[in-house]
Parts: structure tokens; C-alpha cells; sequence
């Protein structure tokens, strides 16, 4: 039944158990105090959970960015690696011509001044030849004048002697007519004895002659050595080969290091809060709001 007075069951039960429980302000407030610690808790403990997740997320975002920026740093590292050798063989094989190059047009220079003097040396030995062919054609043309020469002294001594031979029979032949006893006999004697003279003299400048013409052939052949060896002194040295000029040689092949590969940045692993500690210091301390609000003894009392 309706009990106008506002009792209801449970006080009507407790009155009768003898369990009557007078409930104060201070317990609704300790419950209520333990209750705003209970949500408090649940909060906590659900921020904390939110938070663990942010920071967990935030870790992994970070560590794909590291990876990202690895994997993009050794990319670029292995390109510049790539580009670096090959312009370090581009630019080898481009000296390397440079230097082929400069080793070919030498050895050209060096070929075309060797065929010069081997043109000079040979324009040398024709103008030697030349010039020895013009000096025995005037050794001989020396010796020739000098024969010559030397047979018209021949030829006036052989006149003269026939000339002064006739002379010497007109003379005996006068002084054999002319004269007689010791008289012709001193005039012939004196003829032959002029004779004689004469061709004593005419014999001594024969052979001056003769001896002359030998000097004059002796210095006409040292002439012509003198001429020869003079000829043979301006002829240029026979040239020799001149040793090719050697190939360029190649440096050593430089050594390349490929570029240490790049790790990730280390992200240490995200700070997470404890979800339970909320909850046990919020039940603890609904526990003991709980428990120091309420005088339990008065609560129970018989």
C-alpha cells in the first residue's frame, strides 16, 4: 500500500530487520566525491589511451619520413656516385686523346725535320760530288797546260839544238877552210868547245825545265787535295734516324669507394602512459573520499 508518510519498502524492511540506516549529508557527499574520482579515472585513463595512440602514431609517421628521406638520400648518393665515375672515364678518355693527339702531330714534326735533312744531306753530297768532279777537271786541265808547256820547251830545245847543231858545222866548216896547221886545228877545237857549252847549258835548262813542270804537277795535285778535302769538310754529317718519340703513358685508374649507404634516423620508441594508474587512483581515491566521509559505525549502528 501507498504510505502517505513517504516510507517505502526497503525502510520498511530495514525497520523490520532491525538494520535501520539513517543516511547523512556526508555520505551522499563522500559518494559523490567518489564517483567524480571514479570519472576522473576513466578520463584519465582515456586521455592517456589517446595520447598513447597520438604519440605512437606520431612515431610511426616519423619513421616512414626517415625511411622516405634514407631512401631518397642514398638514391641521390648512388646517382652522384654514377655521374662522378662517369665523368671522371669522360674526361681520362678526353685526355687521353689530348695526349694521343699531341704524341701524333710531334711525331710528324719530328718526321718532317728528319726527311729535311736527309733532303739537305743529300743536296750536301751532290754539291761534294759536284764540286770534286769540277776539281779533277781542273787538275786535269792544269796537268794538260803544263804538258803542253812543258813539251814546248821540248820542242824550242830540240830546234835550238838542231839550230845550234848547223851552226856548229858551218863553223867547223869555215874554220876548216880558213885555216891551216895549228891554226884550224885551235879554230875547231874552239868550235866544238862552244859547242860543248851550249849544250851543257841548253841540257841544264832542259832539265830546269823538266823539274819545274814537276813542282807545277805536284802542286796542282796538292791543289786538288787541298780543293777535295775543302769539298769534303763543308759535306754534311750522313744524319741518322732519330728514335720515334715514345707514347704517352696512362695514369693509374683512379679507385672509386661506392658511398656508405644511409640508415634510417633511429626514432625511439613513443613515451605511453599507463591507462591503469588513472583508474586505480581514481578508485582509490573514490575509496577514500568513501571511506573518511562516512562514519560507517553510525551508518550500521543496531
Amino acid at each position: 500500500m501507498f504510505n502517505p508518510k513517504g516510507n517505502n519498502i526497503l525502510d520498511e524492511q530495514l525497520a523490520v530487520s532491525g538494520l535501520e540506516m539513517s543516511i547523512e549529508p556526508t555520505l551522499i557527499a563522500a559518494g559523490v566525491s567518489a564517483a567524480t574520482s571514479i570519472v576522473g579515472g576513466i578520463f584519465g585513463s582515456s586521455q592517456a589511451s589517446k595520447q598513447n595512440a597520438a604519440a605512437r602514431s606520431a612515431r610511426s609517421k616519423q619513421k616512414k619520413s626517415a625511411k622516405k628521406a634514407a631512401k631518397a638520400t642514398n638514391k641521390y648518393n648512388k646517382e652522384a656516385f654514377e655521374i662522378d665515375k662517369q665523368n671522371y672515364y669522360n674526361n681520362r678518355e678526353f685526355q687521353r686523346e689530348i695526349q694521343l693527339d699531341s704524341w701524333r702531330y710531334n711525331q710528324q714534326i719530328q718526321d718532317i725535320q728528319y726527311n729535311q735533312v736527309v733532303q739537305q744531306y743529300a743536296k750536301s753530297v751532290e754539291n761534294t760530288e759536284n764540286q770534286l768532279a769540277f776539281n779533277s777537271l781542273a787538275a786535269i786541265d792544269a796537268y794538260a797546260a803544263e804538258q803542253a808547256a812543258l813539251n814546248e820547251i821540248f820542242v824550242e830545245d830540240a830546234f835550238s839544238r838542231q839550230g845550234q847543231g848547223i851552226e856548229q858545222l858551218q863553223q867547223q866548216g869555215a874554220a876548216a877552210l880558213g885555216q891551216a896547221g895549228n891554226t884550224r886545228t885551235k879554230a875547231l877545237q874552239s868550235v866544238v868547245a862552244a859547242a860543248g857549252r851550249n849544250t851543257a847549258i841548253q841540257d841544264a835548262s832542259l832539265a830546269s825545265s823538266v823539274e819545274q813542270s814537276q813542282r807545277n804537277m805536284r802542286q796542282i795535285a796538292t791543289q786538288k787535295y787541298g780543293a777535295d778535302m775543302a769539298a769534303r769538310a763543308e759535306m754534311m754529317i750522313r744524319p741518322q734516324a732519330i728514335p720515334d718519340i715514345p707514347m704517352p703513358k696512362e695514369a693509374p685508374e683512379r679507385i672509386f669507394i661506392a658511398p656508405m649507404k644511409v640508415t634510417p634516423t633511429y626514432i625511439p620508441p613513443a613515451v605511453q602512459q599507463s591507462t591503469v594508474a588513472p583508474l586505480i587512483e581514481g578508485f582509490g581515491s573514490a575509496a577514500s573520499s568513501i571511506a573518511s566521509g562516512v562514519d560507517w559505525a553510525e551508518v550500521f549502528k543496531p
